[in-house]
Formats: structure tokens, sequence, C-alpha cells
């Protein structure tokens, strides 16, 4: 049955969802006991075991080593013969990196049109062409040595009233930059800070460091900085210690509000919005319902020529070859197909596993492995074309779809879309969650009724509806893409209302 066809009470006829013709197993919209029968595409089924709601069911025999079909790809094999009516989960399904065919692009295709876009918002233009959708000073650690500081500094605001157009002064603490090798690991981190200091929703920021750490300020103040009114350094050494590095660094945050406060929101083409896109606390209705419906949202912004940016390498696993397939051209596969390799290879290096993820709460809502898990995922990116893939924390260039090579770890992966340059994350959650960013606004979008009722201070739309056959993935995906509108030109969202902002940069090399 498909997911637009559901109704709202569950009867015989409509409690297992059916996603593709060739799936041989059906998602439980709601609880089934053991001896029930229910309704498949016209033909019954009798349960034979108890289901929870988001877990598959076998609509027929799979024999040992067959595999389980869902969204009609292969996501794991049949341990042990699975009888018509079982429970279809971890206990029976073994996961393994199945062999993909990868069908590259031939060809050259055009980047989308964004002088075609009609549609505006309002945003604060800046001097380098983007624009923001919050207006914030930034004072933001060089290391973990001055992250104290870096905090006293924004808590000195709390609870002053500041003017009109400068919506906070927010801290950026961390726990690394020193102990770290000169290499790929510094050059990482700096590439992230720099990405946070020099970005379309930060008007001023401070760059605080202790003095002798590894990650020296000045790294950030030569050339290609921004222009000193917007960035300023300061270490705590040179600046006489705390005390005196709090002080002097409000007075130099007094002269970036007053520039900012003369900053004004104006109709900006939709096509400066550059949207992360993140799930967190996934569960199996993820691919069902809030996914697919960003996913919508996500061809929506691509049509205007404004970026929308899918993350977690991990969670692309197994499903990379239906990205391939969509790439601009083939140096676009290749890269994305590169982040895949190095991916595995620095798993390897810590005995670790693609099927680490997903997490005891992701198995717990109906996700068996990465692979199903990545399938579901993969549908935040809609069916446009795959116009770039980038590094962690490298700057987004391209209009349209774009892929970056994040972790699955959620503070981990939205530092990185937030130093890329992203203005606003969507981000789908199906056990939920509460993250937020200092700088950039969280959209939270329930994968279902149950998570949305429960936790509405976090939760900004309900997607579950789409099970609830309230609505269709359509429908909601146009409703993401007004509240991304609203938001980009200033709405607040639950997370923001709620105070959270989260930072964590990637770390990937020894300590030392």
């Amino acid at each position: 049955m498909a997911v637009f066809d559901i109704v709202k009470i569950p009867t015989a006829e409509n409690v297992a969802i059916h996603l593709h013709p060739s799936d041989n197993i059906a998602v439980a919209r709601a609880p089934l006991s053991a001896g029930q029968t229910i309704f498949v595409e016209g033909a019954a089924v009798k349960v034979a075991d108890a289901v929870p709601a988001g877990h598959k069911i076998a609509l027929k025999a799979i024999r040992p080593e067959e595999m389980v079909v869902r969204y009609g790809q292969a996501m794991g094999r049949a341990r042990v013969l699975i009888e018509a009516g079982r429970h279809v989960h971890t206990h029976n399904v073994s996961f393994e990196e199945l062999p993909l065919t990868y069908e590259f692009p031939e060809g050259d295709l055009p980047l989308p049109d964004a002088a075609a876009a009609t549609q505006t918002f309002l945003g604060y233009p800046r001097e380098d062409g983007r624009a923001g959708t919050r207006n914030y000073i930034a004072v933001v650690a060089a290391s973990n040595c001055a992250a104290h500081t870096a905090e006293l500094i924004a808590a000195s605001y709390y609870g002053e009233t500041l003017p009109p157009n400068v919506d906070g002064v927010v801290a950026f603490p961390h726990g690394e930059g020193c102990a770290h090798s000169i290499g790929p690991d510094t050059a990482q981190l700096q590439r992230t800070l720099a990405g946070v200091l020099n970005h379309p929703n930060v008007s001023g920021a401070i760059i605080l460091g202790l003095g002798c750490e590894t990650n020296q300020i000045d790294h950030y103040l030569g050339a290609g900085a921004p222009a000193p009114d917007r960035l300023w350094g300061l270490t705590l050494q040179a600046s006489g210690g705390t005390r005196a590095t709090l002080e002097a660094a409000r007075a130099h945050i007094a002269r970036m509000i007053e520039r900012a406060s003369c900053e004004k929101r104006a109709e900006t083409p939709v096509s400066k919005i550059v949207v992360g896109l993140n799930c967190g606390g996934s569960d199996s209705f993820s691919g069902i319902t809030a996914n697919p419906a960003l996913g919508v949202c996500s061809d929506m912004l691509a049509e205007t020529g404004a970026t929308a940016v899918l993350a977690e390498t991990t969670e692309i696993f197994g499903a990379e070859h239906l990205l391939v397939k969509r790439a601009r051209n083939r140096q676009v596969a290749e890269r994305l197909l590169g982040f895949i390799r190095q991916y595995k290879t620095y798993l390897n290096r810590f005995g670790g596993s693609f099927d680490d993820n997903p997490s005891p709460g992701n198995k717990e809502g109906g996700l068996t492995n990465i692979l199903e898990k990545s399938l579901g995922a993969v549908a935040k990116a809609g069916t446009s074309t795959l116009n770039d893939a980038v590094d962690y924390a490298e700057r987004i260039m391209s209009p349209g779809f774009v892929f970056m090579n994040t972790p699955g770890y959620d503070p981990v992966s939205l530092t990185g879309l937030a130093a890329g340059g992203v203005n606003i994350i969507a981000f789908t959650t199906g056990r939920g969650s509460a993250i937020g960013f200092p700088t950039v606004p969280v959209l939270k979008i329930a994968s279902n009724s149950n998570t949305y009722r429960r936790m509405m201070d976090n939760m900004d739309i309900n997607a579950g509806r789409i099970a609830d056959g309230e609505t269709s993935v359509r429908e909601v995906g146009k409703e993401i893409f007004d509240a991304i509108l609203r938001t980009a030109s200033g709405e607040k969202t639950c997370a923001e209302r709620l105070g959270h902002k989260e930072f964590v940069p990637w770390r990937i090399g020894p300590v030392l």
C-alpha cells in the first residue's frame, strides 16, 4: 500500500505500509499482535510475532541468505528462514557490504539558473554576495584553553537589551586547538573555525586564543580575512588574563554591535538560501514521512537556484549508487565515492564498521542496519541532480543539490555544514532531538506524530501526519519549504527559542 493511501484509523487493510512492489517486507504503522490477520496489496498475512510500530513484517517466506528488500533495494540477508508474518529485524537479518553497480553520468549537466528565481525572503545582504538569515556577533575560541573565556564574554551580554537587527552575542567553545599534530587535523579545524567566523549569519566576530596553542589566531587574521571591523583577534596572554580579555573583547564587540544594528533585512532572492539537510534520532518512519517530504522541499529549492546540502557520509553508505547516477558529471560522482573510500579507511584504522551506525535508539525505532538507514536517509535530497561534493567544512559554492562529507554524529555534522556556509538547517528526527547551532537556525521535522506530541517544545513540523493519513508527502514538503522561507526571514525555530547551540568540530587525528 502506498503511504499516500493510508487512512488515520488503523485497520487490517491499512496497518502495514508497503513501500515498493518488489519489497518482501512491510512496515507496521501501528503495533501488530500475534495471531491477527492483516492485508497488504489485497493479500492476507497472518501475524506470527508481535511487531512494534515502525518495525518490519515479512510478507512471504524469505529463505536463508535471500535478500530482504525495502524501498525496492536490498538491505541485508536473512540469517535463517523468515516465515511470512514474522517480525524482521536484527535477530534474523545480517549486515554485509553488498556489491553495488554504479551508473556513471555521461557528459556534463548544467547548473540550476539562480536568475530564474522569482521568490524572495528577508535576508541580510553580505559584501561577498552571500546572505544571512541571522545577524550575530560570534566569539570563537581558537583552542580549548580559550573556551571558558569565550563563554564568559558571551554570557556577559545575558540580560542586556541589544539594539534591533542584532540577534545576540554567542560563544563557540570547544575542546580542540592544542595538542594537535600539524597536518590534516589542524587544517580541518582551521577550515571549520574560519567558516564560522566568516559566515553569512555573522556580522562581526572575535577569534580568541590563549597565545601558545597549536592553533594560533594569526592564521585567521592574514590575507583574505574579513575587515578588522568585522573580525578581531585577542589572546589571554597578551591581553592580561581572563578579566582583562573580557573587557577588551567587549570594547571591540560594542563597535561591532553598533555597526550590526545598522544592517537591516532586505528583499533577497531565494537563491541565496543554503539549507543543510540532516537527520538524527531516526526511526523507520523517517524514510517514509519526514525524509521524503524534505526531499520534495530540496527539489523545490533546487528549482529556485537555492542550495540543499546533504551530509553524513556514514548514512549514504549502501545507497551511494543512487546518488552517483544523479551526479552532474563523472568528476562529482568520483569525488562522492572518494569520500566513501576515505571514510572506510578511517573506520578501519579504529576497527570500526559502517554498521556501528545505527544507534540503539535507531534500532529500537525499527532500523535494522546501516543499509536500511541510508536508503531512507538519502530521501532528504529529493530527486534533483547532484551538482557538487565537498569535504568537511569546505565552502559551498554550487546551487542545487550538494553533498558534504561529514560523520553521522549530529553536532559534528551540523558544525561542518555551518562552517561550509549553510544559513539554515532542516533536521528530521524520529526518536526526537533537541539539537541547535549557535548562529544557524535549525528547523526540526518529526517523522511520527507520537514524537511530535511528546516533544512539542522541540518540534517545528509534524511529518507524522503523512503516516496518519492526514496529508501527503508533497504537501508536507511544501510546508517545510514555506517554513524555511519564514525562518530565513527571521521567524525563530523551537531550538532557537530554547537556546540550543551545540558546536563540535570533527577531531580526526592523534592527541599529542
